[in-house]
């Protein structure tokens, strides 16, 4: 019997587990809550504790298993497998996950950031298609992002490659970011950053719009609001819509001219819009792009959901 692998994607809420054959296919996954109380103390005694359980249910043991992989928000030493400052889990000092996990266990144990490791996932086995260059953006509270190249995950000389968010799009009225710069695509392109343009363009439209009648009624208006009434026609959400699409779409035309990938993903909550905001997005892209770029690199959705951090992360040990 050929040995597998184990995924695991932490987040702050839960963290989900996998155990994936060597091609990438799923056999078993389940998750925990992630108890972040006592500074993150119980998360690495609770996640060896669901392996050791779940390993037990199986009949395995660690001789069956070439390794784990992690994707783990905060700054990660992949090379000491370590994470300091996931501020969502309550890590403000450096753990030392490889070390507590190779230990209890007797598996050896990888770790990357979480947008890199969701990004590996899509690529291998989702919308990427096992493409040599791959770029994953993912619209969610923020933008997160990583980038696939010549095979090879890039992570920069200070280690924050792929951080997509922070591209600077908006020049002439920049909302502030909380990286402490102005204008990044994270204020305008996120489910955050689509409620600020809400805010924004709903202030200056005199117009008679379900979307301006819920911002004045003090009603809670999420992405989903806007891009729902945009599809139904509303006035205001098709000005969101058609900004928001323009700062995606620029953003996506300057990362496809810098590296020319093979598909550019786009996944995260926001992406449940579906075709409806890839079409904005890719009427941006084609008047920003030069011919090569344009017929060489596609705007494709995501399509492995929350499975991408888990078999991310398995792949972590193929590398």
């Amino acid at each position: 019997m050929s040995k597998k692998i184990i995924g695991i994607d932490l987040g702050g809420t839960s963290v989900k587990f996998a155990i994936l054959t060597q091609e990438g296919e799923i056999q078993e996954k389940w998750s925990i809550k992630t108890n972040i109380l006592d500074e993150g103390s119980h998360i690495v005694p609770d996640i060896i504790a669901s392996i050791q359980h779940r390993l037990e249910l199986l009949n395995l043991s660690a001789e069956d298993f070439i390794g784990i992989g992690m994707g783990s928000p905060g700054a990660v030493d992949r090379f000491e497998g370590t994470v300091v400052g996931a501020y969502n889990l309550n890590w403000k000092t450096v753990q030392p996950i490889k070390k507590d996990i190779e230990s209890a266990l007797g598996i050896p144990f990888f770790i990357d950031n979480d947008a890199n490791v969701a990004a590996l996932g899509e690529r291998w086995k989702g919308a990427g298609e096992n493409q040599p260059d791959v770029v994953f953006m993912t619209l969610g509270t923020g933008v997160g992002g990583g980038i696939v190249a010549e095979g090879k995950l890039l992570h920069g000389a200070g280690g924050v490659a792929g951080e997509l968010g922070h591209i600077t799009v908006d020049f002439d009225r920049p909302f502030d970011c909380t990286c402490g710069k102005k204008g990044c695509l994270e204020t305008v392109a996120s489910a955050t950053g689509i409620v600020n343009l809400t805010r924004r363009y709903a202030d200056e439209y005199a117009g008679d719009a379900t979307l301006k009648r819920l911002i004045d009624d003090g009603e809670e208006v999420t992405a989903k609001t806007v891009f729902d009434l945009a599809k139904d026609g509303d006035e205001l959400a098709l000005i969101v819509y058609r900004h928001f699409s323009q700062y995606l779409g620029i953003a996506c035309a300057n990362i496809a001219s810098v590296l020319n990938p093979a598909n550019i993903v786009i996944g995260g909550g926001v992406s449940a819009a579906g075709q409806f905001l890839l079409d904005g997005v890719q009427k941006v892209f084609n008047e920003n792009t030069f011919p090569q770029v344009r017929t060489s690199t596609q705007l494709v959705l995501a399509n492995l959901g929350n499975d991408a951090g888990v078999i991310g992360a398995a792949s972590l040990v193929l590398q």
